[in-house]
């Protein structure tokens, strides 16, 4: 069932990013590496993994942004604005020049 690209909240309609923006609700933090070494709870990662869940109408219509609902991506954190309805603090705005590689299988454009 393909839902509206807007999220919808409890008390607030929707969230629809705007301009040259995205929403991605980031993925969870890890633990530890693949390598086994457990990770402290404070520590700064400068960029992050996370899906597009809504992108705006500007994005939507402008070929040159390779970016589109479901894409997982590399974001930098420090130029995302949190959304802070959900609880658990994993939705992101994120302007397009924040958003730094695109995570594609191999032979997809």
């Amino acid at each position: 069932m393909e839902k509206d690209p807007k999220i919808e909240t409890g008390s607030l309609e929707t969230v629809e990013p705007i301009g040259k923006r995205v929403l991605i609700r980031k993925d969870e933090d890890k633990k530890e590496t693949r390598g086994g070494i457990k990770l402290p709870d404070n520590i700064e990662i400068p960029t992050i993994t996370g899906r597009v869940v809504a992108v705006s109408a500007e994005i939507e219509h402008t070929p040159d942004i390779p970016l589109r609902k479901y894409d997982k991506v590399l974001f930098n954190p420090k130029g995302a604005i949190p959304v802070d309805f959900e609880g658990d603090n994993r939705l992101f705005v994120v302007e397009v020049v924040n958003v730094v590689a695109v995570f594609r299988k191999a032979g997809r454009k």
